[in-house]
């Protein structure tokens, strides 16, 4: 539950920080790029023997967050790698279920994030890819501009509670709680895709066995009677 109200004060305050500092009509960079936390997540298909590559931007001193967990598909692997934005890859390829990679205070720049299928020639992969971007200097100062606007809490019924938990928020590592809520949503996802694949396995076989059954018992009926079956040897 108070992740919850995390989530949505998180929420109502970075729709009021946008509303207060973003005008489209002068803004000469992608509106993204001027927030404090930007966070995506996404669910990707990786076709067999294929490479996909994602690039994100990341703002000079910025905290850069990737994570990659296969959901669905083969043997549950796909390859993963990161590479800088000066053309060093930063996170080596590696085959694996999931991994994640941080800079905790980039050098800016757009970053590349690579998953790789092709080890798998038939099965297709289902990925989920989660990728952060906090500027932890803007987000202090959105934190405090957010204080001194008091979101209104006046008009709450529950105004001490909503301020208690406005600071909790505040005093919580932002990209933290961002993660484990990623990591929440893509464990559950991964789980309910393991209980529908088996149950469809289940399922499979149990009607491959009860047509095996019959085809089984109506043959055995045939040779039996065939074994009582008495023929008319009387001449005409």
């Amino acid at each position: 539950m108070a992740v919850s109200y995390a989530t949505l004060l998180l929420s109502l305050s970075l729709l009021l920080y946008f509303v207060e500092k973003c005008d489209l009509s002068e803004t000469t960079v992608p509106w993204y790029e001027s927030l404090p936390a930007v966070a995506m997540d996404y669910k990707v298909h990786i076709d067999p023997g294929k490479e996909d590559c994602y690039f994100q931007y990341v703002n000079p001193g910025a905290t850069f967050y990737v994570s990659f967990q296969v959901l669905r598909g083969g043997d549950g692997m796909a390859g993963f790698a990161v590479r800088h934005p000066n053309g060093q890859i930063v996170h080596p390829y590696q085959w694996r279920p999931n991994a994640d990679y941080q800079d905790q205070q980039s050098a800016g720049g757009y970053y590349s994030v690579c998953i790789d299928n092709q080890f798998s020639r038939f099965a297709a992969k289902l990925v989920n890819l989660y990728i952060t971007v906090i500027r932890y200097d803007q987000w202090d100062k959105f934190t405090k501009e957010v204080e001194e606007l008091n979101l209104s809490v006046g008009n709450f019924t529950r105004c001490s509670r909503l301020k208690k938990l406005h600071k909790n928020v505040r005093d919580v590592n932002i990209n933290e709680i961002l993660q484990y809520q990623h990591h929440s949503r893509g464990r559950e996802t991964w789980d309910y895709n393991l209980l529908e694949d088996n149950n469809q396995y289940v399922q499979n076989w149990s009607i491959a066995q009860i047509l095996v059954i019959t085809a089984t018992t109506v043959l055995q009926v045939y040779f039996v009677r065939k074994l009582f079956q008495i023929k008319d040897s009387r001449p005409r």
